[in-house]
């Protein structure tokens, strides 16, 4: 049950249209679904104001379909699964209604919310080779309920790519700035927007990268104020932070 379908429901137990008894007995359902194979947090939506994500890798097919099933029974609009094959993706879809977004390795199941942030999400990458874990963070955002602006290519290799979008930039409420090899987009994006800038370090480069270490280390050490960063790859972490950031949490 969500933050929303809780206040809806007490709204109504104030005005008499529901009886306490009912309301009391929707708080008490099981908080949790214990599957043997997993054990599904129901209330995760009440307490953080989204549901629980399915991570598809590590876990069967027959583990993903379970799990889907138990959400959808409990009435769960949306669900993401991250990190999911495309061969998993097809067995799971003989049953479930999923939408398999093969770039970004992510399925849904369930109608997409209709933007209700403060503003825009954008997400850029330094490069073309950076778009799946673009996509990972754009579809994470967009699931839950943020409109998001993609700028993808618009690394420091050729400046001007990105400067010709400052208007995106400057009217952001969060930018995602995602790039492998030196990691340098973050910090020159920091240096741009007036907003949060969310940092993604990707696996992408030659040898001496160390499979994003070292765009992830210069992230860290970024010198333009407002830049935090995730993990390396971590798509779906920086989608999820922000739409926090761009629903005031």
């Amino acid at each position: 049950m969500e933050q929303q379908e809780i206040r809806e429901m007490l709204t109504r137990v104030s005005r008499g249209e529901m009886p306490v008894e009912e309301a009391v007995l929707k708080l008490k359902e099981q908080p949790f679904e214990d599957l043997g194979y997993a054990k599904l947090d129901h209330h995760r939506a009440l307490r953080q104001g989204a549901a629980e994500v399915i991570y598809g890798a590590g876990k069967t097919a027959k583990q993903i379909i379970g799990i889907l099933s138990a959400m959808e029974r409990h009435g769960q609009k949306t669900v993401l699964v991250t990190r999911l094959s495309p061969e998993k993706a097809e067995e799971i879809q003989k049953v479930h209604a999923l939408r398999y977004d093969e770039m970004g390795r992510i399925g849904i199941m369930g109608q997409m919310p209709e933007p209700d942030g403060r503003g825009t999400v954008v997400v850029a990458t330094g490069g073309t080779s950076d778009m799946p874990v673009a996509e990972e963070a754009a579809l994470t955002a967009e699931a839950l309920g943020n409109q998001v602006v993609r700028l993808y290519d618009v690394g420091v290799a050729g400046l001007h790519r990105l400067l010709a979008h400052m208007d995106d930039i400057m009217s952001a409420q969060v930018i995602i700035a995602i790039a492998g090899m030196e990691g340098a987009l973050a910090s020159v994006i920091g240096g741009l927007a007036d907003c949060p800038v969310i940092g993604v370090p990707t696996s992408v480069g030659y040898g001496a990268s160390f499979s994003g270490l070292s765009a992830l280390l210069s992230m860290l050490n970024s010198c333009a104020s407002g830049v935090s960063v995730v993990n390396i790859d971590n798509g779906f972490g920086a989608g999820y932070l922000a739409s926090m950031i761009n629903h005031g949490k």
